[in-house]
This record gives C-alpha cells, structure tokens and sequence, in this order.
C-alpha cells in the first residue's frame, strides 16, 4: 500500500516494550479465559504480577489494552491478505484475492475464540481508533487496485474512482467486519468468488 493510516497508539508511559508486551500477552490469555467484557484492569494486574496502578503507567485503561490486541490482530489479517495480493501482477487477480483473503483471514483469526470476539465486536460497536485505521488501509489497498486496473486497461475509466471504491467497500464490508460476518457464516465459502465476480464484471470497460 502506498499510503497507510497512522497505527493507533492506546499506550502511555514508560518505553519499556516487553514490559508493554508483557502486559499484553497476559491480557490477551485473560480474556481469551474469562472473556473482554468480564475482565477488570484488577484481574489482569493479578494475572500478570504487577500492580493496578503500574500497569496504569503503560496503559490507561482496560480498552486502551484491548485495541492493543485488536490493533495486532487487524495487523495480522492484512499481512495474510497483502501476502496473497503480492503473488500475482493482475488487478483482477488482486480484487479477487483481497476478496477471498480478507473473509478467510477474518473468520479464521477472529472466531476461533469466542472469548477474543467480544474484543473485535467491542472495538467495530464503539468505533476504536484500531477499527478504523484498520478501514481506511483497506479502502487505501482498494483504490490502489482500482487504480492499477485503470492504468493497465482492466478496468474502466468513466466512474469516479472515489465512487467505484466505495461502492465496492460496501460490497466487501459485510465480509470482514467482525459484527457483519458472525450474520453470513453460510455464505463465506461461496459469496468472495461470487461478489468479487460480480464486481469485476462492472468494472469491464
């Protein structure tokens, strides 16, 4: 991607990254264990060995570390889509993996535990700055595509591209936003190759 959104900085205090790390990798069993929305700051301190208040010098709340992880596994998603899309040279190709890559890359990262889902549900419900750096470098990976299928004559010219984008954005959202997909589990398999066939087709020129 040639142009990407800053990556959200939730953390506060002291430049100690595996101190950060720490707190973090404890964080993320706690509330794959007992669950986002049932665990308290409190819990974690007692989980990790260190106090409420030293934690606090790291991060300054309990989503504050919850946008951490979301911010990580977002991060992951993309680098298992952006390494599918760099196999080929084709637009289309490209389009059609993104399609694919984001939906698999989705479901198998966010809903192989339900406990880690209430933190992707809670940061798309409340809008964490994660959330939507993470949809602006989708929508940035998208016009980017467009663009090269318009440079090399795959795709047509006539439509503002700002409009083609976010038309597909539409498109293509229900299949990797976390509150979006949990509601299209039984069309996972089939709707990537059949909605980014059907964009392609309306991109002819």
């Amino acid at each position: 991607m040639k142009k990407a959104a800053p990556t959200p900085q939730p953390a506060r205090g002291p430049i100690d990254h595996e101190v950060r790390d720490q707190i973090v990798t404890a964080a993320t069993e706690h509330f794959s264990r007992y669950g986002y929305e049932k665990t308290t700051v409190s819990d974690l301190a007692k989980a990790v060995g260190f106090s409420k208040a030293y934690i606090y010098k790291f991060f300054e709340s309990k989503q504050a570390i919850g946008e951490m992880i979301c911010a990580n596994c977002l991060r992951e998603i993309e680098a298992e889509v952006m390494a599918a899309i760099a196999e080929t040279d084709q637009p289309s190709e490209k389009l059609r993996r993104m399609f694919k890559g984001f939906t698999e890359a989705t479901l198998r990262l966010l809903f192989r535990d339900r406990k880690l889902y209430e933190i992707a549900a809670s940061a798309a419900t409340e809008r964490w700055a994660a959330v939507v750096a993470y949809e602006e470098r989708v929508q940035a990976l998208l016009k980017e595509i467009l663009q090269e299928g318009r440079q090399s004559g795959d795709f047509e010219r006539k439509t503002p591209l700002d409009e083609t984008a976010a038309a597909i954005y539409l498109v293509m959202r229900p299949y990797f936003n976390p509150l979006l997909l949990q509601h299209s589990f039984d069309y996972t398999d089939a709707a990537p190759g059949q909605l980014s066939g059907l964009v392609l087709r309306s991109l002819s020129p």
